[in-house]
């Protein structure tokens, strides 16, 4: 199997060194895994070329305004307790710019925390910036080590671990609207989030955003409505807030990281793992991965196995993957040939976070041209205790009878009675249909007043929470995502495809729809179809931006200038994508509908890749 290669400096120009395989590209995630799109045009350009020549390699930062934001921050004395740099690798090759102290700190490095990919981005920059010369697999070292060693602990790293998922979602972790504007303007927040600084290297990094981005000292220091008063009594700039709230919020020194340093160590991940997974317009597979001990003891080799519950198809992969600081998994698999972007076959990048006791992980396996498709994968760690990984069908529903429910998982009791099995109160186990180690099913009757909302399912001990919900009926629909973009190509660009997918929700206990209390019953027959997303008089976008199949998958229209549109525009627009029941209806007796907003837009024109960390 061909394994990504490391494109970080083979050279001074970080050119992949002759026999070394090409790293495939990956998108920059964004404010959702593909954000704004002024990001999509945003390039360092000749600037970058331009600085090169002009910044050291242990402290890149350009002059800013003393009068709004005091001394420089490269005249600052660090008053952090650094972390020092004990990898002879790393010593050698950052060494001679980053200079050392007499505790083995390295400067800048050493007051700086981040995950794989923030510290592979590290490492490019001082190729591609100040002409480092290391190999790839001098870099994959120095990124193993830097990730471990001066990484995250697991609990700052999970609310953030989306970003590096490639996950599209709509950021809740921001603040405020000042540092919004400051930090996520054009990159996810959970970018900075994925790191930790002293409050020195934070503002060196506001520095170097100056120096490499036109548009960040307009973001900076613009005047920012409703921000606090300075010790001046002037309101802080944009730059001032973002300041203190990272330095304050994500600090190097944390009580997360005190406590898992001592952790640390090489995971013993080797042996068998029950899969759950769910991959968006296919629905939910069930397997079993193998994980084997690889080259070092951080890395391993992987088989898997995955059925769908939906078709019975099967597919087999073989992989391997890397851990950082004992509970970060990067991995790669491939499980043959394929034959639509969509196929589950295909060759995928896994980024999973591990809890801490090793007994379960989380996480996605994905692939595209822009990350879009992917499993939503839970593994947990098999013992000769019964473990409950999956239950079949989606919902109960209020007053139904005889309904068989699938129980899916491993080491399941292979003679169990009606009592072994609870669903909670009002949903009664009537009898036992049959019983295998890897699935039970039972009967079950619904009563007609049982308590809306998530059941746990319990069988013998075994529990799996949130397992099966009860409704009583269907009140609205939601397709998902909600705000999805995609991205025209099949000419010299790759195109970029958005699956969505239709769930019905019950208003739960309050009886008002979209609050908290409301409960997922599951997919819902529809027809799916593409209405106009009105933004100018004779709008005409869904006749050209592209198809939607009766699966929910979105295929773009090709790039580049169409005769047929007015202007010989090109094939982009705003549409709206809707799914309409062909069963459940609403108080009135009409189908109920829902929406979701898409975006078809131009090609990606410049790539940033990680996929070094992987091996």
């Amino acid at each position: 199997m061909n394994v990504p290669q490391s494109d970080v400096g083979a050279s001074s120009g970080g050119q992949a060194e002759a026999g070394e395989s090409p790293t495939p590209p990956a998108t920059r995630p964004d404010t959702r895994r593909r954000g704004p799109i002024a990001t999509l045009f945003r390039k360092a350009g000749p600037l970058a070329l331009l600085l090169a020549g002009v910044f050291s390699a242990s402290v890149v930062v350009a002059q800013v305004d003393s009068k709004a934001n005091g001394p420089d921050p490269v005249d600052w004395k660090e008053t952090d307790n650094g972390i020092p740099v004990t990898d002879k690798l790393t010593i050698e090759k950052c060494g001679a710019c980053h200079a050392a102290d007499e505790k083995g700190n390295l400067s800048r490095i050493s007051w700086v925390r981040s995950t794989p990919e923030g510290w592979a981005q590290t490492l490019k920059r001082m190729v591609k910036l100040n002409g480092a010369v290391i190999d790839p697999a001098e870099a994959r070292q120095i990124v193993q080590y830097l990730g471990t060693y001066h990484g995250l602990a697991p609990d700052e790293a999970k609310p953030v671990m989306y970003l590096v998922e490639q996950r599209i979602q709509d950021e809740t972790i921001i603040p405020n609207e000042t540092v919004r504007n400051a930090c996520a303007s054009c990159h996810a927040f959970a970018q900075p989030l994925s790191s930790r600084r002293s409050k020195r290297e934070w503002a060196l990094l506001q520095n170097m955003h100056v120096a490499l981005y036109s548009q960040a000292e307009m973001q900076y220091y613009r005047p920012a409505p409703g921000a606090p008063n300075g010790p001046d009594g002037k309101p802080m700039t944009p730059a001032q807030v973002a300041l203190n709230w990272l330095a304050e919020k994500a600090p190097l020194n944390t009580p997360e990281w005190a406590a898992w340093t001592p952790r640390i160590r090489s995971p013993r991940l080797d042996g068998k793992w029950l899969i759950s997974a769910k991959l968006p317009g296919k629905g939910v597979y069930l397997g079993e991965m193998t994980i084997a001990p690889g080259k070092s003891p951080d890395h391993f080799t992987t088989t898997a196995t995955l059925r769908s519950l939906q078709s019975g198809a099967e597919l087999s992969r073989k992989g391997q993957g890397v851990v950082y600081a004992g509970y970060s998994w990067r991995g790669s698999a491939d499980a043959g040939s394929t034959s639509q972007p969509d196929d589950p076959k295909a060759a995928d990048r896994e980024v999973m976070w591990f809890a801490p006791d090793l007994k379960m992980a989380q996480g996605r396996w994905f692939w595209g041209a822009y990350n879009e498709f992917g499993f939503n994968v839970t593994l947990t760690r098999a013992s000769a205790d019964p473990t409950v990984a999956a239950v079949m069908p989606y919902a109960l529903k209020a007053g139904s009878k005889g309904v068989a429910v699938h129980i899916y998982g491993d080491a399941l009791p292979l003679k169990p009675t009606p009592q072994d099995v609870d669903l909670g109160a009002g949903v009664t186990v009537t009898k036992i249909v049959s019983a295998s180690a890897r699935e039970l099913v039972v009967s079950v009757d619904v009563a007609d007043k049982a308590l809306p909302g998530q059941r746990d399912l319990a069988v013998k001990g075994a529990v799996l929470e949130k397992a099966l919900p009860v409704y009583d009926k269907i009140d609205y629909l939601k397709v998902t995502p909600e705000t999805a973009m995609a991205h025209l190509g099949g000419i010299k660009f790759d195109k970029g495809y958005e699956q969505f997918e239709v769930i019905g929700y019950a208003n739960g206990p309050d009886g008002k729809p979209k609050t908290d209390d409301d409960v997922a019953v599951g997919p819902v027959p529809v027809t799916w179809g593409i209405d106009e997303f009105q933004t100018v008089t004779y709008d005409d976008d869904k006749s050209f931006v592209g198809e939607l199949s009766q699966g929910a998958l979105f295929t773009p229209s090709t790039e580049g200038p169409n005769p047929k549109r007015r202007f010989s525009r090109n094939n982009y627009g705003e549409v709206w994508v809707v799914a309409t029941a062909k069963e459940a209806k609403d108080k009135f007796g009409r189908p109920l509908v829902g929406k979701a907003y898409l975006v078809v837009t131009v090609p990606t024109y410049r790539r940033w890749d990680q996929s070094e960390v992987t091996q």
